[in-house]
């Protein structure tokens, strides 16, 4: 299982590392005030998507990463001992360390949500650790290297992974040191995004607020939950069927934090990046662009739909707005210089997009992102009816349900500050924020993606718009000539979303009992067997249902979380995410699998698990039909290799049918 102290240092090494680098960066490009608060997320940004060109060229090991580590830290250090530029004087005042604290708080939310709950005899996780099975992805990383092998299928030559996984690359460099597991640097790696993300929004709010007390408001904001809890109290439902469409996970800050930690990383940079492309406007420098470069390749790479859609279409957005503000002899030395950052982020994320599309075109899904308006109204509605009111129910019922205590306010304090005189910094910053808000909130509103059974896309390019209507919240309560009624409406929806704020922080810390906790419990001393048997290029092969009552949906998270090996075929929830199939055969595969471990396999499937999947190893155990009746046993393409009677059986492929 996890470890604290393990994932307490994979933290703390984090954000100082990464802080360390952010700021040691940013003091030359920003203004002090900005440059500490988003110094965490420029420094993961820019070492990330630089470290993961790097160690695909000279190779990812424990040597490599504490070489470019010491690297990195001698070159901030240099940095640091650099003059800062002349007449950059900061009027503003700084984020207090109070409010720090009380963001390194919050985020333990988030990152307790990851970490096992003990007891006597069982073990308990929360709902978010089913997001948190691409753990395998950073266990394959750390014992494989670069490029990712895809962890969750072996048939049909896999190949590279295709997937966003810069996040999990990172989790993956703070493990290989510091002897940590890839469970373990997922927490620490959750706690510190969640910490920078509140950083920046936090800098971000003091600046344009111009008042240090608007960070501890940020962190207050961030805390909320929806009315959907209050509303339960009031109504007696929480879902409030059939007038609203049942929740799917389109929520704030709190609940993305611990469900979505990759994508919530992918909206801070998308946040950096408009701040950057101000500047710019301001102060064009190579170093700036080169950064905002960085950070557009680490956004994308964490999060397509964060990082990629919304940011690439809130850029649309608001290049003719920035031409417009920029003097008319230096509007042609910035286009140019946009197209040419442009030119580099297509680059530098060429491969990823290159991966995304062949699986895609592999899945036989030629429209992975089609126009769907977001689904607002439940079935007591009729459906022609329905398709009319969803569009203005999604700005009038949705977002003041899901985001009570940001979005009116925010809107309410975008509306208030751009009609305000101030300086043209800072007019050039709300409006590209507030157009990346509106960017995330018509994505979601329009787009829809159709890669899994949820609705993705408009799940995570919300988040960019989330944290803006944060920081505008948060700035419009301390400076805007509105603030009472920015303050009124904003503490109101504050106070109705506690019923929620502490449902989810409940659930987080506490997690959820369940019947198979006891099983989950004795697993690690299971797959600590089936290591010392499978090799680490092995692929195992174990019931894709086992203990699948520990997860919101079925998914074998004890795999996952414990294994540090492959599977052959994990299940259908991650093969909707890397498997390249086509949805019949997966779903062939998926039932194929289920057939097999629940006893009622033929020697035929049996084979084809060892010939087309490269099932190298398989693990039967008692919860598995497959116990009493086991195919295995008398198969000519397996033979014993580890038996515990009542508690497991391993096999390995004899090779008879390789």
């Amino acid at each position: 299982m996890a470890s604290f102290v393990n994932a307490a240092l994979c933290a703390v090494v984090a954000a100082a590392f990464w802080s360390l680098l952010g700021y040691a960066l940013g003091r030359h490009l920003l203004r002090r005030t900005l440059a500490i608060g988003i110094a965490p997320v420029l420094g993961w940004a820019v070492h990330s998507a630089v470290a993961l060109a790097v160690f695909y060229l000279i190779g990812f090991s424990r040597a490599t990463v504490l070489a470019v580590g010491a690297l990195c830290i001698l070159l901030a250090v240099g940095s640091l001992a650099m003059p800062l530029p002349k007449g950059d004087a900061e009027p503003t005042p700084g984020t207090p360390v109070w409010a720090y604290a009380a963001g390194a708080l919050l985020a333990l939310v988030p990152a307790a949500a990851i970490f096992p709950k003990f007891t006597a005899d069982a073990v308990y996780l929360a709902d978010p650790i089913f997001d948190h099975s691409k753990i395998a992805i950073v266990d394959a990383i750390i014992r494989q290297g670069l490029p990712p092998i895809n962890p969750v299928f072996g048939g049909d030559a896999p190949g590279r992974l295709a997937y966003y996984y810069l996040w999990h690359f990172s989790a993956a460099e703070l493990a290989l040191p510091l002897h940590a597991s890839g469970w373990e640097a997922d927490i620490g790696l959750t706690w510190f995004t969640a910490f920078a993300s509140l950083t920046l929004m936090m800098a971000l709010s003091v600046w344009l607020g111009r008042d240090s007390r608007a960070a501890i408001v940020v962190v207050a904001l961030a805390a909320a939950g929806s009315l959907r809890g209050a509303l339960g109290w009031i109504f007696g439902a929480y879902d409030f069927a059939p007038f609203l469409a049942d929740p799917i996970g389109f929520a704030g800050w709190l609940f993305q934090s611990a469900w979505v930690p990759q994508h919530l990383m992918a909206a801070s940079c998308a946040v950096t990046a408009m701040l950057l492309v101000a500047r710019y406007a301001h102060a064009p420098s190579a170093a700036l662009l080169l950064t905002l470069v960085l950070t557009v390749v680490a956004a994308f790479e964490s999060s397509t739909y964060a990082g990629g859609v919304t940011l690439a279409i809130a850029a649309v957005a608001a290049g003719p707005i920035l031409l417009v503000s920029i003097e008319r002899g230096r509007r042609l030395r910035f286009f140019g210089a946009m197209a040419i950052a442009a030119v580099l982020v297509a680059f530098l994320i060429a491969p990823f997009v290159i991966d995304q599309l062949a699986t895609a075109a592999a899945r036989h899904d030629p429209t992975p992102v089609v126009i769907r308006h977001f689904q607002v109204l439940g079935g007591v509605f009729p459906l022609r009816l329905r398709r009319i009111l969803d569009l203005p129910a999604y700005w009038l019922i949705e977002l003041p349900v899901e985001f009570p205590a940001a979005y009116l306010a925010g809107a309410i304090a975008f509306w208030v500050a751009l009609r305000s005189k101030m300086p043209s910094e800072d007019k050039t910053v709300l409006t590209i924020l507030a157009c990346l808000a509106g960017a995330g909130l018509a994505v979601s509103w329009l787009l829809a993606s159709t890669l899994g059974d949820n609705n993705d896309l408009a799940l995570r390019a919300v988040l960019p718009a989330v944290m803006v209507l944060i920081i505008a919240a948060a700035a419009g309560m301390m400076r805007s000539r509105r603030r009472v009624l920015i303050s009124t409406i904003a503490l109101a929806g504050l106070l109705l979303s506690l019923p929620d704020t502490v449902y989810l922080m409940r659930s987080d810390v506490a997690g959820h009992e369940t019947t198979d906790a006891k099983v989950f419990a004795q697993t690690p001393e299971l797959w600590a067997a089936v290591r010392r048997i499978a090799s680490p290029t092995a692929r195992v092969a174990n019931d894709p249902l086992f203990l699948a009552d520990l997860t919101p949906w079925p998914v074998n998270i004890s795999w996952a979380l414990l294994a540090d090996r492959s599977s052959c075929f994990a299940g259908r929830e991650l093969a909707l995410a890397f498997a390249p199939l086509p949805a019949a055969r997966r779903e062939s595969i998926n039932r194929q699998f289920i057939r097999v471990f629940a006893g009622k396999g033929t020697a035929e499937d049996v084979s084809e698990m060892a010939s087309e999947y490269r099932c190298d190893v398989v693990v039967v155990v008692p919860q598995d039909g497959a116990w009493s009746n086991d195919p295995f046993a008398k198969s000519p393409d397996y033979r014993s290799a580890n038996v515990r009677e009542g508690r497991w059986r391993i096999y390995v492929a004899s090779g008879a049918s390789r």
